[in-house]
This record gives C-alpha cells, structure tokens and sequence, in this order.
C-alpha cells in the first residue's frame, strides 16, 4: 500500500484538504460567494428601484401628455368658438356697412332727382316766364298795351285798399 502511486496521491489530496481547511480557505470562499451573493442582491434592489421609478415616471408623463391633450383640445374648442364670432360679427358689421352705403347712394340717387327735376321746374318756369313775356310783349303794343296797364293800376288800387 506505501508502495503504491495512488495511495501517495490520496495522503497528498487528503493533507492538502487538510490545509486549506487549517487555513480557513473554505470560509474564505464561503465569504467571497457571500459577498457577491450579497453584491448580486444589490445591483437586483437597485435595479428594482430602478424600474419602479421608471414605471412612475411613466406614469407621470402619460398623465401629463394626456392633461395637455386634453388643454389642447380645450384650447383648439375655443379657438373654434371665437373664431365662428368673429365671422358672424364680420357678416354682421359688412351688412350693416352695406346697408349704410346703400342708403347712402339712395339718399345720393333721391337728391340727384330732386336736384333735376327742380332744375326741369327752373328750366320750364324760365321757358315760360321767357315764352310769356314775349307774348305780353307782343300784346303790349300799341293802344291794347295802355288798356291793359291801366286795368291792372287799377286792379292794383282796389287790392291795395
């Protein structure tokens, strides 16, 4: 059995078994798995945190996105609304400035009327005041003439008194 290659290698594994547990190598490897066993437990707490804070964020942004979709259409609403009033007092106050001018061009149209017809009334008063003094004219002449101024000194007299 001391002769044999096999028993010496298992003295030796065994005697070097022996020593690294004298030397406490197994709880220095128990200790270096803790440690990063503990190591990995962090970067998982931290990564959890991580996703957690992301959800919210997420969450928070949504929210966000859908408070000011909803502003926007709030806004775009009102924009419509006032847009549609200022249309209808733009048609308002075109009709009303239509209305005006067109009242304004019949008054114009009414006193151009006025205005030539009392021109025709001049011009037809003139023609006849014009067409009567020529034939009182032609009538005043002679012994017809002295008749008729007297008739009417007369005629005068009585109104007169």
């Amino acid at each position: 059995m001391f002769k044999s290659a096999e028993f010496w290698v298992a003295v030796s594994f065994f005697i070097f078994i022996g020593l690294l547990i004298w030397k406490g190598v197994p709880g220095m490897i128990a200790n270096a798995l803790d440690a990063r066993a503990e190591r990995i437990k962090q970067q998982l707490d931290d990564a959890e945190k991580l996703r957690e804070e992301a959800q919210n964020l997420l969450a928070e942004y949504e929210r966000k996105r859908k408070d000011a979709e909803k502003q926007a259409e709030g806004i775009i609403a009102q924009a419509k609304l006032e847009a549609e009033s200022m249309a209808v007092e733009a048609r308002a106050k075109l009709e009303e400035s239509l209305a005006r001018r067109t009242k304004m061009a019949e008054d114009k149209i009414g006193q151009a009327e006025a205005q030539a017809v009392n021109e025709v009334r001049s011009a037809a008063a003139e023609l006849a005041v014009n067409a009567a003094s020529d034939m009182v004219k032609q009538a005043a002449k002679g012994a017809k003439g002295n008749k008729l101024i007297d008739e009417s000194i007369a005629l005068i007299k009585t109104r007169l008194n």
